[in-house]
């Protein structure tokens, strides 16, 4: 009755579901920055962006953050140094949420929110069974 009632079975997949949730943030982080590395004026529209928001250096800090987002997505979606990745990607997007966020209502919040939850969980969780990490154990 306690392993129906708190479904303990389901354990054996969690593995798996870290790679399905890798794979998605990854996927989704390397869409998202794509179009600034593919186009100077949509990488100039992020530093206009980030300007308006009293960024420092946004020249230097919009290709940084892009390049970040663009290979942490692909360690992600590898499951290769993915706690660093992880935490690159919270202090990343802790930094956006509370540059640029802060003051919004909680729906626009909650993207930038969520993926500071999921990197963090990646920098404890790692890559699981199924990432390039294993490499190293």
């Amino acid at each position: 009755m306690r392993k129906i009632l708190f479904l303990t079975g389901f354990s054996r997949f969690s593995d798996a579901s870290n790679l399905l949730l890798r794979w998605l943030i990854g996927a989704f982080l390397v869409w998202g920055v794509w179009d600034n590395i593919v186009s100077a004026e949509r990488m100039l529209e992020f530093e206009t962006f980030m300007a308006q928001f009293g960024f420092p250096a946004p020249g230097i800090l919009a290709p940084l953050s892009v390049y970040a987002q663009f290979g942490c997505g692909i360690l992600f979606i590898l499951g290769l140094f993915t706690r660093w990745a992880g935490l690159i990607m919270a202090f990343n997007f802790l930094v956006g949420f509370f540059v640029v966020h802060l003051g919004d209502d909680f729906r626009a919040q909650f993207p930038a929110l969520i993926l500071v939850a999921v990197s963090l969980y990646f920098a404890a969780a790692g890559a699981g069974r199924y990432g390039l990490d294993r490499m190293a154990d």
